[in-house]
């Protein structure tokens, strides 16, 4: 299976929503991952946390559009098993939370900003999608210095 690119991000899903836009015209599919506690604001449907107790490997609901799954853990989240079970087709995964070694993306206005290691590269959203279908579109070695992917040698901290 072919492993998604990964992006960590801070900010939240509505902020990259051009990102998601651009990514669909072109037919690339991206997925949103967050790590961490799940609050306990977050309502979970009653009969799921019922099935996840009693020991299903799984509950999932289906209606209304969505989705809702409830996997019970033993232990840390592994990323690899997360990324192959949740994420396959996607190209890209955006990741909020802690743990994730993984190229940043900050979004300022209509920039988007990739820091990787020492080098920060500057996109707009649809150049950033087409950067996607590259096999290591944010290693220092692919930087390019066209206006599809300007790169700033600069220290990132």
């Amino acid at each position: 299976m072919k492993m998604p690119h990964l992006l960590r991000v801070e900010q939240g899903a509505t902020e990259y929503a051009p990102l998601f836009d651009a990514a669909r015209a072109i037919g690339l599919r991206l997925g949103w991952l967050e790590l961490g506690e799940l609050p306990a604001s977050v309502p979970l449907p009653p009969s799921l946390e019922a099935a996840a107790g009693e020991g299903a490997l799984r509950a999932v609901a289906v209606g209304g559009g969505r989705t809702v799954s409830i996997k019970p853990m033993k232990g840390a989240p592994v990323l690899h098993d997360l990324l192959r079970e949740h994420f396959r087709g996607c190209a890209l995964v955006l990741v909020q939370g802690e743990g994730v070694l993984a190229p940043s993306l900050v979004r300022d206005g209509e920039v988007y900003r990739v820091a990787s290691g020492t080098v920060v590269r500057t996109f707009d959203a649809a150049h950033l999608a087409q950067a996607l279908r590259r096999p290591r579109p944010f290693e220092p070695e692919n930087v390019e210095t066209a206006a599809t992917g300007e790169a700033d040698s600069a220290r990132v901290s």
